[in-house]
């Protein structure tokens, strides 16, 4: 019996970040020349604001407090520290074991983000 390769966590942003690039008001990577190297050059973003993007391997999406409070209680991530020592609270890095939906946290993170979308 043939085991199935398990997809590559950048593989599996390209596929999140092509759904939802068909999307009216989102910025995908590559939609901003000059920014390649920044921070949150390979965000998925929407009024400018960040929403979703890849970071060490692991899907970080913005939502409200109380619920990356719950997904960190529930042991499906932790709070994201962007590398100075802070972690955010409105900011949930996916452990990649998790095996919630990266599409369903995209959209609530976008709804959390711009609620008119």
């Amino acid at each position: 019996m043939q085991r199935r390769r398990a997809v590559s966590p950048e593989k599996r942003y390209e596929q999140l970040v092509a759904q939802f690039a068909e999307l009216d008001g989102v910025t995908i990577p590559g939609d901003e020349p000059g920014r390649e190297g920044k921070f949150g050059a390979a965000a998925l973003k929407v009024g400018g604001k960040i929403f979703a993007m890849l970071a060490q391997g692991r899907l970080v999406v913005k939502l409200p407090r109380a619920r990356v409070d719950q997904l960190v209680d529930a042991g499906e991530g932790e709070r994201f520290d962007p590398g100075h020592g802070r972690l955010m609270r409105e900011w949930l890095s996916l452990d990649p074991g998790s095996e919630l939906s990266w599409d369903a946290l995209a959209r609530e993170a976008l709804d959390f983000v711009n609620p008119t979308h």
